[in-house]
């Protein structure tokens, strides 16, 4: 008999982003091994409820129909605020709803994976191991509450303390934990009773079918920001690469969401820079067709320390596209990009720097072409959802320690 699974989540599909793809994914791809699979989610909502009234997002019928399997909590505030104060208690009405759920709910299950932040949502899933009886598999995507801290906008002393002994706790009780980003591992392998060695690097991948392997790109010359435009991202560097991309003439498409992407299409309107254009967000599918019509994508991360752990999807997005990456990033992000050859680090944190990257690879498109390969290849050979899902796979079939 299949092993009966848990995931929780409070991102899935429709949503885009990296947390919605990757859980979609984790479930699609253990449902074709056999294993029977339930979710537990909410309505999408980020980075905005009203985005999902759009059919175009709703694209994969087999999970639009499965109402047996996906369990959808109803949220009552209706908007995913951009307040921390309100997000905070966002996050709690979610779990509070979750935990009614568990509580009340009949079936058994024996792997709980519930997946972190918010790290509400984790607890959520440490009341699902006892309640179920279950293995629980903690999957941690960024570290939080290191993260809020990074931003600069929650430094609250009292909270955090309380904050980093849920963590702990997390970490302590869950019989296997997953991460997205090797960069993690160092930072939870210091906490007190967290084993050398017992921390599993999933990271988030692309399907084969994703993989855009075509001819080179002969349009104009384009480059692209794709993605949420947030506290973490240097908008600054972003705005001021805008103004000198527009010097030249040199396109540059922003699709991106989150609570900096205002600012910036304000900015573009000031400044009159006729070079900048905005696309709404789009379905997965839509938005790598777009990308692949540009020739170099940009990636930015705010200079903190807790960012060096990060490897952010439009990274991975980009090579799966074959563009060339010209970053502003520090860390695992860094490593990655120089180490495989896959495009620029600016040393800086400037735009000039970064213009001269992008000026580099327009002057130069055999050198594109070879970051462009390098790219695709290390995407399938590291990054890919078929492969490494048997990762997955392995820790649900092993003995149990605990």
């Amino acid at each position: 008999m299949s092993k009966k699974i848990l995931l929780i989540s409070q991102n899935f599909y429709p949503e885009i982003g990296s947390a919605g793809n990757r859980i979609k994914n984790i479930y699609l791809l253990l449902k074709d091994r056999g294993y029977d699979v339930d979710v537990l989610t909410t309505d999408p909502t980020y980075p905005n409820r009203k985005l999902y009234e759009d059919e175009r997002f709703w694209d994969h019928e087999g999970i639009n129909t499965d109402r047996e399997h996906i369990k959808r909590i109803q949220v009552k505030n209706k908007k995913y605020s951009q307040n921390i104060i309100n997000r905070l208690f966002y996050y709690l009405e979610i779990t509070i709803r979750m935990i009614l759920f568990v509580l009340t709910h009949k079936r058994q299950y024996d792997i709980v994976f519930v997946t972190s932040p918010p790290i509400f949502v984790a607890l959520v899933g440490l009341l699902a191991k006892y309640k179920y009886r279950a293995r629980l598999i903690l999957d941690i995507r960024d570290l939080w509450p290191e993260s809020l801290k990074g931003v600069g906008v929650f430094d609250y002393p009292i909270i955090i303390k309380a904050f980093k002994k849920i963590e702990s706790l997390l970490y302590i009780r869950a019989d296997n934990i997953t991460v997205n980003s090797k960069g993690f591992i160092d930072y939870i392998e210091n906490y007190p009773k967290v084993e050398k060695g017992s921390i599993t690097f999933i990271p988030n991948g692309i399907k084969e079918n994703e993989i855009r392997v075509d001819d080179i790109n002969t349009k104009p010359f384009k480059v692209i920001y794709a993605g949420n435009i947030g506290l973490a991202q240097d908008n600054e560097v972003l705005m001021d690469l805008a103004k000198e991309l527009s010097k030249r003439n040199i396109s540059l498409t922003i699709m991106a969401y989150g609570i900096k992407r205002e600012e910036f299409v304000q900015f573009a309107k000031e400044e009159n820079l006729t070079n900048v254009h905005f696309l709404k967000p789009c379905n997965r599918e839509e938005c790598f067709s777009i990308i692949k019509e540009h020739h170099v994508g940009i990636v930015t991360l705010n200079e903190s320390e807790v960012f060096e752990t990060v490897l952010p999807g439009k990274v991975i997005d980009y090579m799966a596209c074959g563009l060339p990456i010209v970053a502003s990033v520090s860390g695992f992000s860094k490593e990655i990009i120089e180490k495989q050859n896959v495009g620029y680090v600016s040393k800086s944190r400037n735009a000039n720097d970064i213009l001269r990257s992008i000026i580099e690879l327009y002057k130069k498109p055999k050198l594109a072409q070879k970051m462009s390969l390098n790219g695709t290849k290390y995407v399938r050979s590291q990054f890919s959802w078929e492969r490494n899902i048997q990762l997955l796979v392995d820790i649900i079939e092993e003995v149990p320690q605990k």
